[in-house]
């Protein structure tokens, strides 16, 4: 399990998975931009991101002779399983539910992070982590009882499975150590193939192809890399947080666009759970910087 007790390396966690967030940020606008049937969006989204993958691995290993693993191990090979169930059920919630329902559920994977982080690592959350913990709770619950009283509990549940499956890839890559950066990408690869199975009978239905192929291509290979990558440097609870970003400004996106408004009860329930994780973010970075000055002063204590 690498440290992050290093700052430059731990900044260096820090800009790659902001930029993962970022560039998730546009997910679901560009999913809703391009208008079709479920499956058919599934299918060419995850297959373009695993064509775009092959074609990055193969100018790394063949024009600029880095030699880089797709899936290292049997380890990547239960992150990668991890990673293509989330693709399938990322867009069935995206197709079941509201936008605002789905990124304020998935901001929930940064506490999932930490409790299978607790278990399988044994870094246990402290205190001020059990409390942002039980706020986010009560946040989730807010969102999904809104979500059973007008009928968008399957897509509130796959939300759900989506913020557990991402803590668990986060989590289990934070225990390899490996780059883990191009395994969400093959992964995709699973759920695309699925999806070609129940297309519907006059096969690929997207009224606008080219927003899921920009998604596709670009986008979701930069995020995913990046936030794969990120637990080589932070902890997965850290990375996890990252999807907060997701959670704020997709839905400003959505309401640009479509003027999909959120419920009241999704607002409180959202805004619970994002003042919850900037509260504890906040209160993080003071502990560790009482730290630093505590390791400092002892290091070098003044004189007489």
């Amino acid at each position: 399990m690498p440290s992050t007790s290093d700052p430059a390396l731990h900044r260096k966690g820090l800009l790659i998975t902001a930029i993962g967030g970022l560039a998730l940020s546009f997910d679901i606008p560009l999913i809703r931009s391009a208008g079709g049937d479920v499956w058919s969006m599934v299918a060419v989204r995850n297959i373009s991101v695993f064509v775009m993958a092959v074609v990055l691995w193969a100018c790394l290993n063949f024009v600029l002779h880095r030699r880089t693993v797709l899936v290292p191990g049997r380890i990547g090979l239960l992150i990668g399983l991890c990673y293509g169930i989330n693709g399938l059920t990322f867009m069935l919630a995206v197709f079941n539910t509201t936008t605002a329902n789905v990124v304020f559920i998935l901001a929930f994977t940064s506490m999932f992070a930490a409790i299978l982080s607790w278990i399988f690592l044994g870094e246990r959350p402290g205190n001020a982590t059990l409390l942002t913990m039980a706020a986010m709770v009560a946040g989730v619950l807010l969102i999904v009882h809104d979500g059973l009283s007008s009928g968008n509990l399957f897509g509130d549940a796959m939300a759900a499975c989506s913020a557990l499956l991402l803590a668990t890839s986060l989590t289990l890559s934070r225990r390899s150590g490996a780059d883990m950066g191009f395994v969400p990408l093959v992964a995709a690869v699973l759920s695309g193939v699925m999806a070609l199975f129940f297309l519907p009978p006059g096969g690929l239905s997207i009224a606008e192809p080219v927003y899921i192929l920009l998604n596709g291509l670009v986008l979701l290979p930069l995020a995913f890399w990046c936030l794969a990558t990120g637990p080589r440097y932070l902890s997965a609870p850290e990375v996890g947080m990252f999807y907060l970003v997701e959670t704020v400004l997709a839905p400003i996106w959505v309401w640009i666009v479509f003027a999909e408004t959120p419920t009241t009860q999704t607002l409180i329930g959202g805004s619970i759970l994002i003042l919850a994780l900037l509260a504890h973010s906040l209160w993080q970075m003071r502990s560790k910087a009482r730290v630093v000055r505590k390791s400092e002063a002892a290091e070098f204590p003044c004189a007489g």
